[in-house]
């Protein structure tokens, strides 16, 4: 047969093509998914010997914020800044650990994070 009465390019044709294009949409199927889940699921965090303590979604918002009465001073306002400063940041490391741990099936073998995930 020649060239022109070939009927499937080199490669295999399209049917390979076709199941990568359903798999990628699965996979974003499911990242879109996992995403969303991230919203529902929660890190808490207690600082100052449970003086104060932060509840934030897998999306990086605070849900609760819990402040034992004893360190509401007025004349130590800064310790009480401190430790909302303390209980956040903690926060958000615990929160962007979940995504990590969630998301990162999906970036497996890739040897990149993917940004904007959340």
């Amino acid at each position: 047969m020649s060239k022109r009465g070939r009927r499937f390019p080199r490669g295999g044709g399209g049917l390979p093509q076709r199941q990568m294009v359903q798999q990628l949409q699965k996979l974003q199927e499911e990242m879109i998914e996992a995403q969303e889940a991230l919203g529902e699921e929660t890190v808490e965090v207690t600082v100052g010997g449970g003086a104060l303590t932060l509840v934030m979604t897998g999306h990086q918002k605070v849900q609760s914020v819990t402040i034992d009465p004893a360190v509401v001073d007025p004349e130590d306002v800064r310790l009480l800044e401190d430790l909302i400063i303390a209980a956040v940041n903690e926060a958000v490391d615990r929160s962007q650990e979940l995504v990590s741990e969630r998301m990162g099936r999906f970036t497996a073998g890739l040897g990149m994070d993917i940004p904007g995930l959340i």
